[in-house]
């Protein structure tokens, strides 16, 4: 594991310890709205052909950050429910 990755689990940590069931399932179903994906997926795919103005890179950018979080955030959610259904 690299430093990024203990940094990142480090500061992650109290999140998942903050999660109920409720709540881990309710963070596993999210998906952006279909507006929203859609604006997503024309982005990433003017930053495949390298049409992206610098605004567009910038707004792109924030949803990646966005989307890595939220991954982040329903993978606790996930050991969470796999560690309470072992424990059932």
């Amino acid at each position: 594991m690299n430093t990024h990755d203990s940094v990142i689990d480090r500061l992650m940590e109290p999140v998942g310890e903050c999660l109920t069931p409720e709540v881990a399932q309710r963070l596993l179903a999210l998906r952006a709205d279909a507006e929203t994906q859609s604006r997503v997926d024309e982005l990433a795919a003017r930053a495949n052909s390298g049409t992206l103005s610098s605004e567009e890179r910038a707004e792109y950018e924030q949803y990646v950050t966005f989307s890595q979080f939220v991954t982040l955030l329903q993978l606790k959610a996930k050991d969470l429910l796999d560690r309470s259904s072992g424990a059932a």
